[in-house]
């Protein structure tokens, strides 16, 4: 049903329509048409209407872009008050004619003054170009706001293209770390990777999937993460989740952070940590990590562009209806993460 009015709404041909159905309603509340009798002064009055109407749309084709385009608006009031006067007069003449003695149509003296005709043009002038420029309005903002959901939306392609191979890179270095380390569990780990990677594809092509898909996704990750790191770092993992199959998010919004845990607290050979704590609670995502900041850094290859691109990914997705907070006190690293999830329907 929305979708049907909205394209009623961003049809030009139905806007006049509505536009004419409008403007037309009141011209006959106003002349009391519900006391015509005859099929002439019915005729009649369509004609003086149609009089006003093209009125209207001389201001609007010729009048209007002198306001708009050329932004002269002295100019367009006075060209717009000469038109309302001449038409006007043009219209008070017309009723004088010996024609509209055998109609219902101006019968009445106040009909016939010349204020009553200037007050049927301008007020079928305010009628008629009210909704036209409200409507011309909305189709600006549409065609802005289209505009800007698809530059959006370019750039969060670009993002995600950019993303991806990111993802790709850390994973492959983690399982490159495992294999030397435990080679005989190679095989599973690279089964375990394929998944990750399944769903990265899979996800890659949606605006939104499923919490629980993502939260499995991180959750694979982070096994993979405790077969590299585990017998070395203490790796701690909790969710909950008030509401469950009730939310989406965008996919491989989190994951950076998680990565970025790993790839910076575990790059030295003595003990560390990494905790990571996913609460929602009425729709509010709360993403809690925290890492520990080895000692002594063994050099990491980072591109830099993970955490980069998730926090554009996260403007251009929720504008400033979230809240993120990054606390560095070179012990340890904090990422706190909140932000509204989307319900489905």
């Amino acid at each position: 049903m929305n979708k049907k009015f909205n394209n009623i709404m961003d049809n030009k041909w139905w806007q006049e329509i509505a536009v004419i159905l409008f403007s037309f309603t009141i011209y006959t509340l106003k002349n009391d048409w519900m006391l015509f009798s005859s099929f002439i002064s019915i005729m009649m009055g369509v004609f003086f209407y149609l009089i006003l109407y093209m009125h209207a749309q001389f201001n609007r084709f010729f009048l209007l872009p002198i306001l708009f385009k050329n932004q002269r608006p002295i100019t367009y009031i006075f060209l717009t008050l000469f038109g309302v006067l001449v038409f006007s007069i043009v219209l008070y003449e017309l009723t004088l004619l010996d024609m509209f003695a055998k109609c219902h149509l101006y019968q009445n003296s106040h009909q016939r003054s010349y204020v009553y005709q200037l007050a049927s043009v301008l007020g079928t002038l305010v009628c008629i170009l009210s909704p036209i420029i409200v409507f011309k309005f909305y189709r600006i903002h549409k065609k802005q706001t289209d505009e800007a959901l698809l530059f959006n939306q370019m750039q969060l392609n670009a993002l995600k293209g950019q993303l991806n191979p990111h993802f790709l890179f850390n994973t492959f270095n983690t399982l490159y770390g495992i294999s030397l380390e435990f080679p005989e569990r190679t095989s599973d780990l690279i089964m375990k990777v394929s998944q990750l990677m399944r769903y990265q594809l899979e996800s890659n092509s949606k605006q939104c999937v499923s919490l629980e898909d993502e939260l499995e996704f991180i959750n694979s990750y982070i096994q993979l993460e405790k077969e590299r790191v585990g017998y070395r770092c203490d790796i701690t993992y909790d969710c909950k989740i008030d509401n469950e199959n009730a939310y989406k998010v965008s996919p491989m919004l989190l994951i950076a952070f998680i990565e970025n845990a790993f790839k910076h607290g575990t790059c030295a050979i003595e003990k560390c940590f990494v905790r990571i704590i996913i609460t929602v609670e009425n729709g509010l995502l709360h993403l809690h990590v925290v890492n520990s900041i080895p000692k002594k850094n063994t050099e990491v290859v980072s591109t830099k562009i993970g955490l980069k691109n998730t926090i554009e990914r996260l403007n251009l997705i929720y504008g400033k209806d979230y809240k993120l907070d990054i606390k560095d006190d070179k012990n340890t690293y904090i990422v706190d993460l909140k932000l509204q999830l989307k319900k489905f329907m």
